[in-house]
């Protein structure tokens, strides 16, 4: 395919990714992805998992708000929803500074970062906070230098930020870790982006703002972000078709696997930004390295949390 053909070799160091054009390569690529989707015969039957850069074709022409009919939808179902025990609530209007999503346990306000619990029900599980439903665009995340980290849209030099077309699967965060930026990997020499670790749920559905899903880690892409190291954990909800057929990185086809990947290191080139780099020759490691990376993420949160490590402005419950 035409597209497979942009996809050009490419290193990476903690410095950032090297042997790019930044905008300009941008410009070029999201043309020619644009004029391949113009000229190509898009049926109705066509796959997202069919090659990294017709993904971003296919999100290039997307002009609707970050908060689209889809997208309220979803947060106004949320309230009152027991997910997994907990429930949610909706604060401040959509689309806005003022928009925030809280957590509940009865009638007491918790933190999603802190105390809704790392490991799933059963073995080998996990438990993830959705922040970024799929095929939304509004750049949410937890807000850990708030009270009680409710879910907040991200903000920029004064602006919500948005991305600049969808993301093609859930986002969020894995509770009780945390990404040490104090402490430099020791093979890629970076240090953590001071964040709880992010995993991207691959499942068939679409989860809600706010939702507490138990996933299975299939593998994690060391991801450096202006010289950060920010891990990208792959996993699938449990109770999704799929968790059955996938246990492992490499029953992860490839489509997927590359799609992310090339999603993660081109989506801030809009902005003027460089491309984001990946360590360990840019491939993804498998799951029992993936939970070996929760681990020593949830070691660092029990650090920080314990006051062992100064939480500086980051809200921990004990500061």
């Amino acid at each position: 395919m035409l597209v497979d053909c942009l996809i050009l070799p490419r290193t990476s160091t903690c410095d950032g990714p090297r042997g790019y054009a930044t905008a300009d390569a941008w410009k070029m690529n999201a043309t020619l992805a644009l004029l391949f989707r113009q000229t190509s015969s898009l049926k109705s039957t066509m796959k997202f998992s069919t090659a990294p850069l017709a993904l971003l074709a296919l999100a290039a022409p997307i002009t609707t708000s970050a908060w689209s009919t889809a997208a309220i939808r979803s947060v106004r179902t949320v309230p009152a929803t027991i997910l997994h025990g907990y429930s949610t609530a909706t604060s401040g209007e959509s689309a806005t500074e003022s928009f925030r999503l809280s957590f509940n346990e009865g009638d007491a306000t918790i933190s999603p970062w802190h105390d809704i619990p790392l490991k799933g029900g059963a073995e080998g599980t996990y438990n993830a906070v959705i922040e970024i439903p799929k095929m939304t665009k509004a750049k949410m995340e937890v807000a850990t230098k708030e009270p009680n980290n409710p879910i907040a849209q991200d903000v920029k030099k004064g602006k919500l930020r948005d991305y600049h077309g969808p993301i093609f699967w859930n986002y969020g965060c894995l509770p009780q870790t945390w990404e040490n930026p104090n402490e430099e990997h020791p093979e890629l020499k970076c240090f953590g982006d001071d964040d709880p670790i992010d995993v991207v749920e691959i499942g068939s559905k679409a989860l809600a703002m706010g939702t507490v899903a138990e996933v299975k880690p299939l593998g994690v892409l060391a991801m450096i972000d202006d010289g950060e190291l920010d891990w990208k954990v792959i996993a699938i909800a449990t109770d999704d078709d799929l968790a059955k057929e996938y246990n492992d990185i490499d029953d992860v086809p490839d489509a997927v696997k590359d799609g992310i990947r090339e999603w993660f290191r081109w989506y801030k080139t809009p902005d003027d930004k460089p491309l984001n780099g990946f360590g360990f020759d840019e491939k993804w490691l498998d799951a029992k390295n993936a939970n070996e990376v929760i681990e020593e993420t949830h070691e660092a949160w029990k650090k920080l949390r314990s006051g062992e490590i100064e939480a500086g402005k980051l809200w921990t419950g004990k500061n």
